[in-house]
């Protein structure tokens, strides 16, 4: 791990980064970064992207976005050690240590002294004791991808989008966020840069619209970490974050034994 670094002075860093970030009121409360992973890091995870076949397709909505002949415009790898283990040895060194550092509680607590009036207003003055539960998430969109303004679902606490092109050559294809109009309907409040190494943070409401524009045709791939905190307070919630990863695991056993004996 010498030359990406250790995993307590990167979560160092993204915890000073998470704790430096922008706060902005509207639309509604959220925190805006711009370097979020140590630049050397940074380099090291946009030269080892992993290949279109190391994904796979995205479920719920982003199935609505399909192709005609059936090619998923989002894609994911869950940023698991099940996951990154299938990875060639020098892309699962970088993307391991990437998905422990975002699991990490100390990434967790900085997240939620950030997003305290979201929570505050969603949970009561015993937000910070509400558990989370973090799912990180290589994604991969390509043209033809879009969602339409969607607050994301109460089983999330949290939802934080780090941006990872190599330029900016492809800025304007970054996250859209609404608000409510005067006569009930929602209308476009901003649009963040798709940057490198920057992103934004929002605690899960009814107020959290942000919705992305199709993709065009000049862009090849759209690549990003979405890192989501569900809510891990009940015991339905309980088993239902650990149930959905022991899930997805079986699947992604099934899927490489069957991509092995192709």
């Amino acid at each position: 791990m010498s030359e990406l670094g250790s995993m307590k002075d990167i979560s160092d860093f993204v915890v000073r980064a998470v704790d430096g970030a922008r706060d902005v009121s509207a639309p509604f409360h959220h925190v805006t970064f711009d370097r979020f992973f140590p630049p050397d890091l940074y380099r090291q995870m946009t030269a080892t992207l992993p290949d279109a076949a190391d994904y796979r397709p995205m479920s719920g909505r982003a199935r609505e976005n399909d192709l005609a002949d059936g090619t998923p415009t989002r894609v994911k790898i869950d940023l698991f050690p099940e996951y990154t283990r299938a990875l060639p040895p020098e892309k699962r060194a970088v993307w391991d240590l990437v998905g422990r550092v975002l699991c990490s509680s100390e990434l967790q607590a900085a997240f939620v002294r950030r997003m305290a009036p979201g929570l505050r207003a969603r949970f009561g003055a015993g937000y910070d004791k509400v558990g989370l539960f973090p799912i990180p998430v290589l994604t991969r969109d390509i043209a033809g991808y879009h969602i339409a303004p969607h607050t994301d679902t109460h089983w999330k606490g949290i939802t934080v989008l780090i941006y990872l092109p190599r330029d900016a050559a492809t800025a304007h294809i970054g996250t859209v966020l609404h608000r409510r109009a005067a006569d009930g309907s929602l209308e476009r409040a901003g649009k963040g840069q798709f940057l490198p190494n920057s992103g934004f943070a929002f605690a899960v409401g009814d107020e959290s619209w942000h919705s992305v524009d199709p993709v065009g045709p000049e862009v090849t791939t759209r690549d990003l970490i979405i890192l989501q905190y569900f809510v891990d307070s009940g015991l339905q919630r309980i088993l239902r974050n650990r149930g959905k990863r022991l899930g997805n695991m079986v699947l992604n056993s099934v899927r490489q034994l069957a991509r092995n004996f192709q």
